[in-house]
């Protein structure tokens, strides 16, 4: 939840500002895959592994993204998706 509430904040304070488009759609995109996998993780369901391995896809590529904009926002962003990316990984091989 920690990754969707910091892509949520990411994107909204993105908004408007000139070349922050990629950012703006792949921090959407982890913040609805990160809620969805929180969801199925509180039910058990038999599908969170598979969807733990997009969720660690798409947080590390919004990351990289993030990374490439100074904005104490995108920092702070990328930050928790790298954490979010590396749980995912480990409850893949677990």
């Amino acid at each position: 939840m920690q990754a969707a509430q910091a892509c949520e904040y990411c994107a909204d304070e993105c908004i408007g500002e000139e070349g922050m488009d990629e950012c703006i759609r792949l921090c959407r995109d982890v913040a609805d895959v990160a809620s969805l996998h929180a969801r199925f993780m509180a039910r058990n369901s038999n599908y969170s592994t598979e969807l733990a391995e997009v969720c660690a896809g798409a947080c590390e590529e919004c990351a990289e993204e993030c990374d490439q904009h100074d904005a104490d926002h995108c920092q702070r962003c990328a930050d928790v998706l790298r954490d979010c990316a590396e749980s995912c990984r480990s409850m893949m091989s677990a």
